[in-house]
Formats: C-alpha cells, sequence, structure tokens
C-alpha cells in the first residue's frame, strides 16, 4: 500500500518520527540507534516503508533503505520473531552488522544484540545465514557503478566513515536508487543519513 514517503522530519515522539508531507503528518516507527539522528530535525528524508495491521490498529514502520526494510520482514521469517521484535533487533544493531554476524556464523555476538536470546539466535541463524547481501556482493555493485558512486564513497570516507560500511551502504541504496542527474547527490544524502544513524551500533 505505502511504498516510501519523503517528507519533513518535523519531531519524534519515543520510537515514532514525524514526517510532514504538506498538510499531512506522519507518525512512523523508525529504527533508530543513534539519538543524534534527532538533531536533523527540519531535514527532508526518505524512508521506505511497511504497513502491519493489526487487529484493530496499524503501525507504519520506516527505513533508511529497501534492503535494511527487506532485512526487517526476512527477520519476521524466523520462528517467534514478529514485527515488533524484529524492529528491536533493528534498533539495537545496524543491518551492516548484523548481516556479518550471521554470516560468519557469529552466535556469541548475536545473543548479545537486546531481544535475541541462545534459541532465537540459533533460529536466525538456521533461516538467515547466508541469504542476505555481502560484502563481496556490496563491492560489485560500487565497482559496476562505471565511476559515478566512488566519489560518494570517498567523501564518505573522508569524512570518516570506514570505508567497508560505506560500500556496504552505499550499495545497499544504490540498488533501489532511481538512475537519474540527481542520483549521486541522493545517494550521498540517504547514505550520509544511514550512517549516521548507525553510527552508535
Amino acid at each position: 500500500m505505502f511504498n516510501r514517503i519523503k517528507g519533513v522530519f518535523s519531531g519524534h515522539e519515543d520510537e515514532a518520527l514525524h514526517i510532514s508531507t504538506g498538510a499531512l503528518e506522519w507518525e512512523i516507527l523508525v529504527p533508530i540507534r543513534d539519538p543524534s539522528f534527532y538533531n536533523h530535525t527540519g531535514e527532508e528524508i526518505e524512508l521506505f516503508t511497511w504497513l502491519h495491521h493489526y487487529e484493530d490498529a496499524m503501525r507504519l514502520y520506516g527505513f533508511f533503505s529497501a534492503l535494511e526494510r527487506k532485512l526487517f520482514l526476512d527477520l519476521q521469517k524466523v520462528e517467534g520473531i514478529g514485527p515488533r521484535q524484529a524492529f528491536k533487533i533493528l534498533q539495537g544493531i545496524a543491518p551492516r552488522s548484523l548481516v556479518t554476524m550471521l554470516d560468519s556464523g557469529d552466535l556469541a555476538s548475536l545473543q548479545k544484540i537486546p531481544g535475541i536470546g541462545p534459541k532465537t539466535a540459533q533460529k536466525m541463524m538456521l533461516a538467515l545465514k547466508g541469504k542476505l547481501i555481502t560484502q563481496e556482493e556490496a563491492s560489485a555493485v560500487i565497482s559496476g557503478s562505471q565511476g559515478r558512486f566512488r566519489d560518494v564513497v570517498r567523501a564518505l570516507v573522508e569524512m570518516g566513515f570506514e570505508r567497508k560500511e560505506v560500500e556496504r551502504v552505499t550499495a545497499q541504496l544504490a540498488s533501489s536508487l532511481e538512475d537519474s542527474p540527481e542520483a549521486e547527490k541522493e545517494l550521498f544524502k540517504r547514505a550520509l543519513l544511514e550512517l549516521s544513524a548507525g553510527a552508535g551500533a
């Protein structure tokens, strides 16, 4: 029903961001890992959304990339994990770090994430290991971009972000970005927001 929403970040309440789009203000649950993100009030942001319809209510979830949303949905394929727990997991760890733990079979680190016990960690490993984006795939996206996204990667690395993290985030966002003259500028803005939001993970 709702794929993504672009608007102005107008405030927040508990776990929900308020996004203004013209005469409407949306309340969207977004997994924020770094409280400093809230300093971006007044800036335009874009969120990939997913609507959960309860028996007597609806909740709109938002994510900074289509692949973060996909990870949220993939987590729900694990027995015992619903939307709320999947959301809590992504509040506790950046998507790129979670993918690395799963692909490397790092059960010990996985169990340190709030809301994940030994049994849930085992189930996650069985259901998701090797099925999510890898660092090699991320690098392939960047290498195949004919150089237009390399400047984005270089700029973000010069700002102090780790190259591997920058490449993964940039690859995730680039895969869902429409081809346009403004693509590079839009990619930089989205990647900066995503990296800033995940800096505390």
